[in-house]
């Protein structure tokens, strides 16, 4: 590859000018950061997430299969979780719906990562560009392409429930190019902003999504993507991470809630050293007391 000088451009126009030859820009050598090495290009990842959503198809086909008028499953609306509500409408009832968040919980934004992963930082403008560009430089997540045929072939509707906001066509072309199926704006897609408010919250788009589904199950790799309680800006990481797995909430994981692994980004990075390693569960080797010989 030959590059031109900057102060050959104009000359250049008349081939007047001399070119300095520049090498082929190389591939990166340096190692992937551990997190993306982990999430994008690990068995172990790839494991987890076909577990998890094989977990999620079995317990929405036999939610669907139940002989009952069906009930949703428990959900943030209106800044708290919501108890599960009858779907019944007269002597019928709301189809039924899976809700997905979208990114690196049913597609891999594999290209948006390589661009992060050579150190360039994120930025709105490079998000947009990406939302309107991207599309074809994902791959599904593990498991979510035999998933999401699965639920379609039980009468189960996926619906998705993104923070993406600048381009509806294009996240409907990233869910279908990563083999995923068709995605309609505000029918089985829905974006920020779509509920009037320019926020990150989910809780509006939720409310709007069961108004017209009957939600059997929830699936993102955010706590956000099941409650904006969790994702309080004045609820500390600690205090977070309790309200995850005590009481009445703990007990939809698994049962309604499926959440994927995603250590790369997101409101699950929080917190200082001491912060999640508290008081109590500190160790060194000098403050180990000395072992005893009992011997002598």
């Amino acid at each position: 590859m030959i590059r031109a000088t900057a102060g050959c451009l104009a000359a250049l126009a008349l081939a007047a000018c001399a070119t300095t030859p520049v090498a082929e820009p190389q591939m990166a050598s340096d190692d992937a950061p551990d997190t993306m090495q982990w999430l994008y290009g690990s068995g172990e990842a790839a494991g987890v997430s076909i577990q998890a959503w094989r977990a999620l198809v079995d317990y929405a086909v036999a939610r669907s299969r139940e002989r009952r008028i069906p009930q949703s499953v428990a959900m943030g609306i209106g800044g708290e979780v919501a108890e599960p509500q009858s779907c019944a409408i007269g002597d019928s009832w709301k189809p039924l719906a899976v809700v997905f968040d979208v990114d690196e919980t049913v597609i891999l934004n594999l290209g948006y990562e390589y661009f992060l992963a050579q150190g360039e930082s994120f930025s709105p403008e490079t998000w947009r560009l990406w939302e309107e560009t991207g599309a074809g430089h994902v791959q599904p997540v593990p498991g979510a392409v035999a998933g999401l045929r699965r639920l379609r072939e039980a009468g189960i509707t996926p619906v998705f429930n993104t923070n993406r906001q600048f381009s509806p066509q294009g996240a409907a072309r990233a869910i279908a190019n990563a083999g995923l199926g068709e995605a309609i704006h505000r029918d089985t897609l829905f974006l920020r902003g779509d509920d009037g408010v320019d926020s990150s919250d989910k809780d509006g788009r939720r409310a709007l999504i069961a108004e017209r589904y009957c939600v059997i199950a929830l699936a993102g790799d955010n706590l956000g993507d099941f409650a904006d309680v969790f994702n309080d800006d004045e609820l500390p990481g600690a205090e977070r991470r309790e309200l995850a797995v005590q009481g009445d909430l703990a007990q939809l994981w698994g049962n309604g809630w499926f959440v994927l692994p995603n250590p790369v980004y997101g409101d699950s990075l929080q917190g200082t050293v001491d912060e999640v390693f508290p008081e109590g569960t500190r160790w060194s080797p000098d403050t180990a007391p000395a072992i005893m010989n009992e011997g002598n």
